[in-house]
């Protein structure tokens, strides 16, 4: 979110723009990371979400064309479960309140069209023709590059250690300097509970793993055979991405590990987990091996009904964005924009209400 913020910031006139990253640029600690994100515009979590998408679609079309680089491929997303849940009547609903296009296929259809699953009977798929895939971290570099292009600094391997109001200005302070600004845009995900209270309270911190997985025929994973998707059968929820490696499918569960230490080192996850990430996985991808070949463990920020907290404050000067509970990276180019504007403009077409740090119950 702060690179996109970044890149945003960068194109407008007139203004001194500076981003501090307390890791490397294009790190692997944050929930960004991972090879590979999904992209949907019929949403499980409810057509309230669309017209972001929408746009958050149009930006990352305008960024693989800015870089030449394939940051989205827009390959398709299925959505797999049963007719009568929730989030499948959530995608259709998407769909079909704002027109999206897409195809309902029954269990026959998607094992006909898609043989990589093996699925319930009983279960639908929706193909969501404006889905696809992401490259999140290729992304992040190419944001912050662009904002680069367009005059703004990056401090890299800086951690900020307080944001706060003084004034007619903003203080950011890093372990290594002291600036001023008139606002601040503090996309610190898992880490905004370290400065400030405020989030902390509204927030839980748990990681997510993501798992690889090696199959019998990578041709049948690759971007053109295999959209990216999410099933949920029974009490098993899957996502996953074609191979971008050309050797390794990403197939990731619901898991989510608890975190009590941001800053550790040599986080593990219990073989026994991991074992049964990879049976439920090959119980639905029978063509994959039934363990994974590699792991790894991403802290994220969870609200408690996972809307995210996109607030401006008060006192309008320090924009805080958190809290997008697992389903973030999509939106990275409109809450980069939206962050922007808050902080500029003061407003933003799509900003709502329920983005409000106010609006979000207390967790602790």
């Amino acid at each position: 979110m702060g690179s996109m913020a970044l890149w945003q910031l960068s194109r407008r006139a007139g203004l001194t723009v500076a981003g501090f990253e307390q890791y490397g640029i294009g790190h692997a600690h944050g929930a960004f990371a991972g090879e590979s994100r999904l992209f949907r515009a019929a949403y499980h979590e409810g057509a309230f979400y669309v017209p972001m998408l929408l746009r958050a679609r149009e930006l990352w079309l305008e960024l693989n064309a800015l870089t030449g680089k394939d940051l989205f491929l827009p390959i398709g997303t299925l959505s797999v479960g049963a007719p009568d849940v929730e989030p499948m009547q959530n995608v259709l609903m998407s769909a079909t309140e704002h027109g999206l296009p897409h195809e309902r296929l029954d269990a026959e259809e998607l094992k006909r069209r898609y043989p990589q699953f093996c699925v319930d009977s009983g279960s639908v798929a929706v193909l969501d023709k404006f889905g696809g895939a992401l490259r999140p971290e290729q992304a992040v570099l190419s944001a912050i590059a662009l904002a680069g292009e367009n005059g703004a600094t990056v401090f890299a391997g800086e951690r900020v250690t307080d944001v706060r109001v003084a004034g007619d200005h903003v203080v950011i302070a890093t372990d290594q300097r002291q600036v001023t600004a008139e606002t601040a845009i503090v996309a610190a995900g898992p880490w905004a509970t370290q400065l400030s209270p405020e989030v902390a309270a509204r927030i839980d911190v748990a990681a997510v793993v993501l798992t690889w997985f090696l199959p019998d025929a990578i041709e049948d994973f690759l971007p053109d055979r295999f959209p990216t998707f999410i099933v949920d059968q029974g009490d098993v929820h899957f996502f996953g991405a074609p191979s971008v490696d050309n050797y390794t499918v990403k197939i990731s569960g619901a898991e989510r590990v608890r975190v009590t230490d941001l800053d550790a080192t040599g986080w593990r996850i219990d073989p026994a987990l991991l074992s049964m990430i990879g049976r439920n996985t090959h119980a639905i991808f029978p063509a994959l091996s039934p363990e994974p070949s590699r792991y790894s463990i991403h802290p994220e920020s969870w609200t408690a009904d996972k809307v995210p907290i996109i607030d401006r404050g008060s006192d309008g000067r320090i924009v805080t964005l958190t809290g997008f509970s697992g389903h973030g990276f999509k939106f990275a180019p409109i809450i980069g924009e939206m962050a922007a504007a808050l902080a500029v403009d003061g407003t933003h077409p799509l900003w709502d209400p329920a983005f409000a740090l106010s609006a979000h119950a207390l967790v602790r």
